[in-house]
């Protein structure tokens, strides 16, 4: 038995990854990590504003300008700013709201009973692809993928015997690795093609990008990313965390007793009222004067009601399930019970909002600086130097954006940067602008699981302390990063094999420009 274990561990820390982990744990705390981030910004700012440099922003159509953060106006700005950059930071809302309703269902127990019941009628081996799946699938409900796939993958995989960290591994591949393979259209389509095509517009005025000029290739995208992320997992991942012990508070890991006759019941009666309220949803969205949509009658950009509407959606589409389920199976007495798991779900989030305080702050001092746009002008600069070789400059452009990626988190504000410089270019080359926006899309996509200046990455590692307390930055990185590599290298292949194969990229979408 000591060998064994002896053999768990060695196969846990040994190699690359157990390097990355090992020095990625000894990296302080996140917190202070982006306190020294945030102070090294400031630095930067000082010493690089004296620099006069002959980027063009894009933006403004002027010269990149470094703006220092030490002046007096700019201290005073930010401290002004101090608790506004906390309390608008994005991600801190959508967590906490949809964690409220989701805290209440895990709190009765309808979540763990829904995925008890679940493995009863799922295959085991299947277990992993279908929590890649569904972390694609979330990709429509914008980011609603971060606060329920991503936890509820541990989850499933704890229940099932398995290493819970290899099931939040699988679902944070899929949720966010897999960001630009989807199914279904979800808003990130119209982000990316209203940027592109104000990118295009710098060259070709009259030039229009459909909305789903990439929706062929991330389909069929899915299917890989779904494959690749389900041999990572069971071939690499899941061996190499087996033999981490799983040390968490036992009142805050599922139960895997047999599902009782009340427990059933309650099951059966909260399922009922989650379809009852998508029913009545999907009824209220069909109309052509839904109050769902936006002002031109669409239902998928970041404009309609309905995207802006998902966290509060999770949060009812949980809360009453949750409240129906405790009611039924008798785990909810009144409503202090319900508090409480609200409450108790705000509880675990404690260590979270620390972290995003000071990230809020480091994001609005990067931003403020010009930092980010100046590294992502200098590296679109340099890959100018490509335009004779279009294959090669597609190569660039997807582990150029990968690279930005690890420090501009933002998938539109990349794209602002890059789009009018990138599309415009190749479009010269005859590459048209749908083929660029597919490269970014890989190139963005396969690191995000690995930057943790991703507002979501810290999240993920909360999610992985509750089975394991001493997960650090480390261990998610190196438990990341066999994802990023194989779908960086081989989703990048397949773009080219697409490419020369001349498959469709989408509706109304060519491969050069003009248009053949």
């Amino acid at each position: 038995m000591a060998e064994e274990e002896q053999a768990h561990a060695l196969n846990h820390n040994g190699g690359f990854l157990g390097a990355v982990e090992r020095i990625g744990n000894k990296l302080p705390d996140p917190a202070v990590l982006f306190i020294a981030a945030l102070f090294i910004v400031w630095v930067l700012s000082w010493l690089m504003s004296y620099v006069t440099f002959s980027y063009i922003d894009p933006r403004s159509g002027e010269p990149i300008v470094v703006v220092n953060q030490l002046t007096g106006s700019a201290i005073t700005t930010f401290l002004t700013g101090f608790v506004t950059n906390f309390v608008t930071f994005g991600p801190i809302g959508t967590v906490l709201v949809a964690m409220l309703g989701i805290g209440v269902a895990e709190h009765s127990g309808f979540i763990t009973t829904g995925i008890r019941a679940l493995l009863n009628v799922t295959a085991k081996w299947l277990l992993t692809p279908m929590v890649i799946l569904v972390g694609i699938m979330s990709h429509s409900a914008v980011d609603a993928g971060y606060v329920l796939v991503i936890p509820i993958g541990g989850v499933i995989f704890y229940a099932a015997g398995r290493h819970p960290l290899a099931g939040i591994a699988a679902a944070f591949a899929g949720v966010s690795g897999g960001f630009s393979a989807n199914f279904l259209p979800a808003a990130l389509d119209p982000l990316l093609q209203g940027l592109t095509q104000g990118g295009a517009q710098l060259l070709d005025p009259a030039i229009e990008v459909n909305t789903l000029n990439n929706y062929f290739f991330t389909s069929i995208s899915s299917f890989l990313i779904i494959g690749l992320g389900w041999w990572i997992t069971d071939r690499i991942v899941e061996p190499r965390v087996s033999g981490t012990p799983i040390d968490g508070d036992a009142e805050d890991l599922p139960e895997l007793h047999d599902l009782r006759p009340e427990e059933r019941k309650g099951l059966r009666w909260a399922l009922f009222a989650m379809l009852l309220g998508i029913v009545i949803l999907a009824v209220t969205l069909v109309p052509d004067t839904s109050p769902w949509r936006d002002a031109n009658g669409e239902l998928v950009t970041f404009q309609a009601p309905i995207m802006q509407s998902i966290v509060a959606l999770i949060f009812f589409l949980f809360l009453i399930p949750g409240i129906v389920f405790g009611y039924v199976a008798g785990t909810l007495k009144g409503i202090k019970d319900v508090i409480e798991g609200m409450t108790h779900s705000m509880h675990q989030m404690a260590y979270y909002l620390v972290i995003m305080f000071f990230i809020a702050q480091f994001v609005y001092s990067f931003g403020a600086s010009n930092l980010g746009t100046l590294l992502a002008l200098a590296g679109a600069e340099a890959l100018k130097g490509l335009q004779g070789f279009p294959s090669i400059l597609i190569v660039g452009i997807v582990l150029l954006t990968g690279f930005v990626n690890l420090f501009v988190g933002s998938a539109s504000a990349k794209w602002g940067l890059l789009a009018p410089i990138f599309v415009p270019m190749l479009m010269t080359l005859g590459v048209s602008p749908d083929l660029t926006q597919a490269a970014y899309r890989v190139g963005d996509s396969s690191t995000n699981i690995i930057t943790p200046l991703m507002p979501y990455f810290p999240l993920v590692v909360v999610y992985c302390q509750r089975y394991v307390k001493g997960t650090g930055i480390g261990t998610l990185a190196a438990m990341m990063l066999p994802y990023t590599l194989w779908f960086l290298s081989t989703w990048t292949i397949f773009l080219l094999i697409y490419y020369a194969i001349g498959l469709p990229l989408g509706f109304a979408a060519s491969y050069t420009y003009p248009a053949s």
